[in-house]
């Protein structure tokens, strides 16, 4: 025997949730201003730590705001206002910002510590429902983050308005990564355990393709080279000497360049239209090394060298990244 009601439509009252808390979304970005530009360059420029503070539930988001600020890039911690009442504020310093987290702005363990923490120095962002609010007045900078309504249904628990703040704190950790310049080598430093620090963190030799490798001699017929590069399925032929040294590649590019020319020797030596001293890995880097050339240079595959330029292998991109295994963003 059940003690539910039987009568509730759960997946409507699912999606009803959702609809809420998609429109306090949209709201959010509409309100999305100046305050919020001005407290992401002053973060930008902070030569301390970014300080997030808040109780409750908005305590909890500004947990989560401050490990994703400090996993990419931006030094952020969480201090508890209660804790930072009885001492903690000692970890304060004059170059840090703070932000403070309160929906009504009304909070009065956070509103008591901010004179404090303005004492000391700190630079104060309030994110807060109400600029007319007891800590948007205490503040040096407000980011306003008011939802039209909660998706609980007696407006009580806090549900759009955290999902709200939430959204804002990424928006902010991404502006930052976007205005410090911070990439994949940073992500790497800051992630050494995670599965792509740990992919990375390989040589080269333990991901290249070793066998079957799309290769002829230099001075062979264009036509062989084609044949190589057709079957090689890496969009890439490497040619070579006769000690199997790489002189030059052909790729797929190569080939669409000299048909829309009307030129392609198909008998004549592949020598005569191969790209020369192309760029490649050597066999003692790590993954990670090989990573920052292809991405440099915008190349998907490279030739993998040993000593005196001899061909040892392949590798693509994907071999690199897990062949999707590991994911940078969800769609």
């Amino acid at each position: 025997m059940s003690c539910c009601k039987a009568d509730v439509d759960l997946l409507e009252v699912a999606r009803e949730v959702l609809d809420i808390e998609i429109e306090a979304l949209s709201e959010v970005r509409r309100q999305l201003g100046a305050g919020f530009e001005a407290a992401v360059r002053r973060i930008s420029c902070c030569t301390g730590r970014l300080v997030v503070t808040g109780i409750g539930k908005s305590g909890l988001v500004g947990r989560k705001i401050a490990a994703t600020l400090s996993s990419t890039g931006t030094p952020s911690f969480f201090l508890h206002p209660v804790e930072g009442a009885h001492g903690d504020m000692g970890m304060i310093r004059s170059e840090d910002v703070v932000l403070a987290i309160s929906n009504s702005g009304e909070t009065d363990e956070l509103n008591a510590i901010l004179p404090t923490l303005r004492s000391l120095g700190a630079f104060i962002v309030a994110m807060t429902s109400r600029e007319d609010s007891s800590m948007a007045r205490l503040a040096d900078e407000v980011i306003k983050v008011a939802v039209p309504r909660e998706a609980c249904p007696m407006g009580l628990a806090p549900t759009a308005s955290t999902t709200a703040t939430l959204a804002v704190g990424d928006a902010l950790a991404v502006c930052l990564m976007r205005l410090n310049g911070f990439n994949k080598g940073d992500f790497r430093r800051n992630h050494p355990g995670g599965a792509l620090g740990q992919r990375l963190s390989k040589r080269i030799a333990d991901l290249m393709h070793a066998e079957g490798l799309p290769a002829t001699s230099a001075s062979a017929p264009l036509r062989d080279a084609l044949d190589a590069l057709n079957g090689g399925g890496f969009g890439l032929a490497a040619l070579t000497d006769e000690a199997g040294r790489l002189l030059g590649v052909l790729s797929d590019g190569d080939v669409r360049r000299l048909v829309c020319k009307g030129a392609l020797p198909l008998d004549r030596p592949a020598s005569e239209v191969m790209t020369v001293n192309p760029k490649a890995a050597r066999i003692e880097e790590t993954a990670a090394q090989v990573l920052d050339v292809m991405e440099k240079h915008q190349i998907t595959v490279l030739p993998v060298l040993g000593e005196d330029r001899k061909l040892l292998g392949f590798v693509h991109l994907h071999d690199l990244l897990g062949k999707g295994r590991v994911k940078f963003a969800a769609k």
